[in-house]
C-alpha cells in the first residue's frame, strides 16, 4: 500500500513589498495545501496588511494628484481665441437637440448671438417673447441671447458657425432651399444622425451636395447625449469629427465646457455610420423590452448588434476604435438602454403589439431609426455584409415580419464562431 503523502505547505516569496492580493493569495494556497494552517478570520487583516493598504492608498493618491496636475497644466495652455472671435452662431432646426445646443452655445459667452432658424411661427414667437421653446422645452428658460427667426437670410447673415439639426430625411430639400444664403466658407456642424433612404448618403455627403459646394467645411457631432440632460447641464461627452483637423479643434474649443467634454476625431465615416446604425439597433432593443424577453436576451441582442455595426462600418472604411468609442459603443449604450430614447420607445411599442402607423402618428419628434433601417439593409447588400439583427428590424418596420417570428428566426441561425 503506497504511503500517504502529506501536502507540503507552499511558501510564496516576493521581493520587496507585495500587494495585498499576492499576500492573501499566498495565505489561501497555504490553507488549501494544509487545512491546519487555516487562519482565524481576523488574522487576514494583520498590521502588515494594514500597512500595505496605506501604501496602496498612497499610490492611488499620488496617481490622482499627477492626473489633476496634468489636467490643470493642459487647461492653462488651452486656446480660447475661437470663442473670443466668434460673434454669431446659427442653428438650423427648432427641435429638442437643436434647442439644447443653441442654449449651450449661448451660455458659452455673454454677447454671443445665437440665431435659431425655425419653421413654426408659434415656436419662434415663444422663444423670442418668453425665452422658452413651448413645443419641446416649455419648462426650461433659454438664454436671452438665443433669438429665433423664420427668415433664413437673416439667420445665416454673418454667421461664424452653423449647427445643422434638421432630420436627415428632410435635410437635402431644406438645404437646397436656403443654399443661396449660405457662405461657401461657413463651417457646418451636423447634429443629425441617419442615412438618406433613397441615396444611402450620410450628412457629410448630403450637405455639400445640397449646397452645391463640395468644399463646404464639415464637422460631425455625435456621442451619447440626450437633449434634456444637456439642457440640465449634466456631465456629457461627445465627439467632433472632421477631415480638417484644425476645424475639428476649433469646434472643440467652441463647444467644450465644464459639463460638456468634446473629443476630436478624423474618422468622419465611423462617427456618422455608428450614429446612424445605433438608432436601428435601439429599435431592436426596445422590441426585446416590449416583448419582455429578459436581460439575457437584451445583452445578447445588443452585443450582436454592436458586432454588426462594426462589420459594416469597417467595410466602409471606419476605424474599429471609433466603433468602440463615444460615438459608437457610448451612443449605443445610451440609446438602447434608456427610456428617453425615441427609437427605443418605438421598439418597445412594436414589441408590445402596437402598429408602426399608430406609434409614429402619436409622436411629435422624429425617430431616425425607422427610415434608416431600410437604408442600412441596402448598404449591407452593397458591401456584402450579413446583418441579421438590423435586417430583422427593417423587415418588422416594413410589416413583413412579426417580432415573435423574428426572435424565432434569429435564435435558429447557425451556431458559428464569434468574430
Amino acid at each position: 500500500m503506497a504511503a500517504s503523502v502529506q501536502p507540503a505547505c507552499l511558501d510564496l516569496h516576493f521581493s520587496g513589498k507585495h500587494p495585498p492580493l499576492f499576500k492573501q493569495t499566498a495565505v489561501f494556497v497555504r490553507c488549501v495545501s494544509s487545512p491546519s494552517n487555516f487562519p482565524e478570520p481576523d488574522s487576514l487583516t494583520d498590521s502588515t496588511d494594514i500597512n500595505l493598504s496605506r501604501d496602496q492608498r498612497k499610490v492611488v493618491r499620488i496617481a490622482w494628484e499627477k492626473l489633476v496636475r496634468w489636467s490643470r497644466s493642459w487647461r492653462a495652455k488651452a486656446k480660447t481665441d475661437v470663442l473670443e472671435r466668434t460673434r454669431k452662431v446659427v442653428v438650423l432646426g427648432g427641435g429638442s437637440f437643436g434647442t439644447a445646443m443653441a442654449a449651450h452655445v449661448a451660455k458659452r459667452k455673454e454677447g454671443l448671438e445665437v440665431n435659431m432658424l425655425v419653421r413654426d411661427s408659434f415656436v419662434c414667437k415663444s422663444i423670442n417673447e418668453t425665452h422658452h421653446n413651448c413645443k419641446y422645452f416649455p419648462e426650461h428658460k433659454l438664454p436671452e441671447n438665443v433669438i429665433a427667426t423664420t427668415d433664413a437670410k437673416a439667420a445665416l447673415l454673418d454667421a461664424d458657425y452653423c449647427l445643422h439639426a434638421v432630420p436627415v430625411q428632410f435635410s437635402s430639400s431644406f438645404l437646397e432651399g436656403i443654399s443661396g444664403y449660405v457662405d461657401p466658407g461657413l463651417p457646418f456642424i451636423s447634429l443629425s444622425k441617419g442615412l438618406e433612404l433613397n441615396t444611402l448618403r450620410m450628412m457629410s455627403q448630403i450637405i455639400p451636395t445640397a449646397l452645391k459646394n463640395p468644399r463646404q467645411p464639415f464637422v460631425a457631432l455625435s456621442g451619447p447625449s440626450f437633449a434634456l440632460e444637456l439642457m440640465n447641464n449634466l456631465p456629457t461627452a461627445m465627439v467632433v469629427a472632421s477631415k480638417d483637423k484644425k476645424l475639428a479643434n476649433s469646434v472643440q474649443q467652441l463647444l467644450a465646457s465644464s459639463y460638456l467634454r468634446i473629443n476630436t476625431s478624423s474618422d468622419v465615416t465611423g462617427v456618422e455610420i455608428a450614429g446612424a446604425l445605433k438608432n436601428v439597433l435601439a429599435i431592436a432593443a426596445g422590441i426585446v423590452d416590449g416583448m419582455k424577453l429578459g436581460n439575457n436576451s437584451m445583452a445578447a441582442l445588443v452585443s450582436q448588434g454592436c458586432s454588426e455595426i462594426r462589420w459594416l462600418a469597417t467595410k466602409m472604411g471606419a476605424k474599429p476604435t471609433t466603433i468602440t468609442g463615444l460615438s459608437g459603443t457610448g451612443d449605443i449604450m445610451l440609446t438602447c438602454f434608456v427610456n428617453l430614447s425615441r427609437n427605443r420607445t418605438v421598439g418597445v411599442r412594436l414589441g408590445s403589439g402596437e402598429s408602426l402607423d399608430d406609434i409614429l402618428s402619436s409622436m411629435n419628434q422624429v425617430a431616425e431609426g425607422v427610415a434608416t433601417a431600410g437604408a442600412v439593409i441596402a448598404l449591407a447588400q452593397k458591401y456584402n455584409v450579413k446583418l441579421p439583427v438590423l435586417t430583422a428590424v427593417a423587415k418588422i418596420i416594413d410589416n413583413e415580419l412579426t417580432p415573435t417570428k423574428a426572435v424565432l428566426e434569429l435564435m435558429n441561425l447557425p451556431q458559428v464562431e464569434e468574430v
